[in-house]
């Protein structure tokens, strides 16, 4: 079965993550995925299957040769997707891009000037505009799972202990949080959760994330001249102190932000949730600091206890201890090489899970699926680039069978 057969039956499943409820899975129906994919495995020869009581799912190919019980190298996609845009029914159809603008079954257009040239003549996996694909990260999981169907078919290409695992509530941020990294029991992996095909990534924000509370007074409308303290304006008055050129929607490469994700409220009471990013440590401290300084200045004019800030530290960049286990890095530019691909490094405007367990003592780049759009109704993935993105999976995962780290 092909990787891109293996998306159309997973993006079935509405997994979208909830990051109002505090318990592991989010929501029932990524471990319902997780079983679902447990039981494939199962079939599938793994070993060690487990469906944790998180939601994760753990599996093992155990080595096909004798000199393959050195080292374990692991793949990790996660089960989720973003529950900021519609997630069900997911309605995929396939075409041919042939270089012009895609306009999707309810009317809405992909522009042409935004799909790279390079898929001109390649099949699209689209939706119908109304929901996002899914590809992130189910391609991952589908390309993971069509690599472990290899191996079965395919005895005779030799490889040592390879373990497998899918994580719930990445898109929440919580992926890593409860990862068995001994149960896992791989000594370095990669996260299948890029983009194109080519992508080997290992440069990612330091993340935070700041709920600011804004405390008014209410009173009525009629009587309200030196007395009301509306909070949904002194929330506008907090948002407009942050540069526009510092905001998602004008940043590009290293370039750092703050993004209002959300926000609720009244006169009485308004909250706004930001998310800091940077990929410099320093810089996102000082983006910490500048939100301070504006609920500072605004309490001095206002009133003590007007404006509060909760800030909480997500993941760092893991390009440091990357670096520490280049290999990781050489031996995927081989693979991706070897299967037909360029190979590319660029930093990643976000996170994976891999970002968390890096510093916990699993090395893990991230590699390109041959999705694109993420998080958008734009969403699709590239037939020929998901083929691509396997057949470097099965190639990088055999490059293992008889390492010695040094």
């Amino acid at each position: 079965m092909k990787a891109y057969e293996r998306l159309l039956r997973y993006v079935t499943y509405d997994t979208a993550s909830d990051e109002s409820v505090p318990t592991c899975p989010s929501t029932e129906s990524q471990r319902a995925f997780a079983e679902a994919l447990a039981e494939e495995l199962r079939e599938l020869d793994a070993e060690n299957v487990t469906v944790d009581s998180h939601g994760y799912l753990y599996a093992v190919l155990p080595a096909n040769t004798a000199r393959g019980g050195d080292f374990c190298i692991g793949f990790i996609a996660h089960l989720d997707t973003v529950a900021d845009v519609p997630s069900s029914p997911v309605k995929p159809t396939i075409g041919y891009y042939t270089g012009n603008d895609v306009r999707l079954a309810n009317g809405t257009v992909v522009p042409a000037a935004k799909i790279p040239s390079h898929l001109v003549g390649k099949q699209l996996m689209v939706t119908d505009g109304n929901t996002l694909l899914g590809a992130d990260d189910k391609a991952g999981v589908a390309e993971i799972m069509t690599m472990v169907e290899y191996f079965k078919e395919h005895p005779e290409v030799r490889h040592g202990r390879i373990a497998i695992a899918f994580t719930p509530d990445e898109e929440i941020g919580r992926g890593a949080d409860l990862f068995d990294i001994a149960l896992f029991g791989a000594d370095a992996a990669y996260t299948m959760d890029g983009g194109a095909f080519g992508e080997v990534e290992y440069e990612t924000f330091n993340a935070a994330s700041a709920e600011v509370t804004l405390c008014g007074i209410n009173c009525h409308p009629g009587s309200a001249k030196n007395r009301m303290k509306n909070s949904l304006r002194l929330a506008s008055e907090f948002d407009a102190q942050i540069p526009d050129f510092e905001r998602p929607e004008t940043t590009e490469g290293y370039e750092g932000f703050y993004h209002l994700n959300g926000q609720n409220g009244n006169v009485d009471k308004t909250t706004m949730r930001y998310i800091l990013r940077d990929h410099d440590e320093e810089k996102l401290e000082e983006r910490k600091r500048f939100l301070l300084e504006i609920a500072e200045k605004m309490n001095a004019a206002y009133g003590e206890g007007t404006v509060s800030v909760k800030l909480t530290d997500a993941y760092r960049n893991m390009a440091g201890p990357i670096r520490e286990n280049w290999f990781l890095m050489e031996k995927a530019y081989d693979a991706v090489t070897a299967a037909g691909g360029v190979p590319v490094s660029r930093p990643i405007r976000g996170g994976t899970d891999g970002a968390e367990l890096s510093f916990r003592g699993l090395p893990c780049p991230n590699l390109g699926t041959g999705g694109y759009f993420f998080h958008s109704r734009l969403e699709f993935a590239c037939i020929e680039e998901m083929d691509a993105a396997t057949d470097a999976l099965i190639r990088l995962a055999a490059s293992y069978v008889d390492f010695k780290k040094e």
